[in-house]
């Protein structure tokens, strides 16, 4: 058992290191760089780094996940979540630095797009999955909590809020890869330990991300853009529905939920007060790395607090 679950992850470490070496090269000739602010000196030097990496990541959990649709049907609307934001990341990334439309898509674009496969997926779970949304309570000893028709909205919230926590995540090198990985590891475990059929899915994640890594960890020679990030959202969430644990992403989503709150926290007060500032900078790993953390330093502290929160959440179980 534990060899089946083992091969996913290396396939897809595979696929994912060996793609690295081809897709970076192409993204260098495409000149699809990075362009960092201004305030953050340390992160100046990236300037002109590959972005548009996640396009490694898809692929090798794409890759992988074929050879398991026809028997684990159960990975389908994961996957169609995990390729679905992938995409509109994809096209924020294009316009950004391949067309250099320096917003990307627009604000309400991008948040139509999600809605449009947030509402796709909402059908698919209220009409033909047989997964209920009533969801697991941490530490309850097995209890579910049932909340009738607000489900849905809950739904809707839950993925636009992991969707975007993610993306907000990814701003340091490894950061969004290395907090995923322990993510991911923890519905592995589950998804074994419960038999709900979607740990190929769960173990591609890992492996595609630990391949990325490869080539994401300090000093980066490629970021994985909206591409990436917005892509771990949507498996983030979809993993957590197809086991009726959408409250458990606020633990082990939990740097997730604080980089997204830093950044409204921050906008909020900033209109509020005139210009005046709560954090040094928003998302939060900056207001860190300007206080005198360096960036490996604020990845390994997210990187251990998810890993910690993960055994608190099987705890919880």
């Amino acid at each position: 058992m534990n060899f089946k679950v083992l091969i996913p992850v290396i396939l897809s470490f595979a696929f994912s290191a060996l793609l690295g070496p081809i897709v970076i090269p192409f993204l260098r000739r495409l000149k699809v760089g990075q362009t960092e602010r201004e305030e953050l000196k340390s992160h100046l030097k990236k300037t002109g780094t590959p972005t548009m990496g996640g396009i490694i990541i898809l692929a090798a959990i794409v890759l992988t996940s074929l050879f398991y649709i026809k028997d684990y049907p159960n990975i389908i609307p994961i996957l169609f979540m995990t390729v679905g934001f992938g995409v509109i990341g994809f096209l924020d990334d294009y316009l950004k630095v391949v067309l250099h439309r320096s917003d990307g898509l627009l604000a309400w674009q991008k948040m139509l797009l999600q809605l449009v496969i947030a509402t796709v997926y909402a059908v698919y779970m209220t009409v033909y999955s047989d997964v209920s949304l009533t969801m697991l309570i941490p530490f309850s000893g097995g209890k579910y909590l049932d909340i009738g028709f607000l489900a849905i909205p809950v739904l809707y919230i839950a993925i636009i809020g992991t969707v975007n926590g993610t993306n907000f995540t990814d701003g340091l090198d490894g950061l969004a890869s290395s907090v995923t990985i322990m993510v991911a590891t923890f519905f592995s475990v589950v998804a074994v330990g419960s038999n709900a059929g979607i740990e190929p899915i769960t173990c591609a994640v890992v492996g595609a991300l630990l391949g990325f890594l490869l080539f994401n960890v300090y000093p980066a020679s490629v970021f994985m853009g909206d591409t990436g990030s917005l892509a771990l959202g949507g498996f983030v969430v979809s993993a957590a529905y197809a086991m009726q644990m959408p409250l458990f992403i606020l633990i082990v989503g939990l740097i997730y939920l604080v980089e997204v709150l830093s950044v409204m926290i921050q906008v909020t007060y900033f209109k509020r007060t005139g210009g005046k500032r709560i954090f040094r900078m928003a998302p939060i790993h900056h207001h860190f790395e300007l206080g005198g953390w360096s960036e490996t330093r604020v990845v390994a502290v997210f990187s251990i607090t998810t890993a910690l929160l993960c055994m608190i959440a099987l705890l919880a179980l």
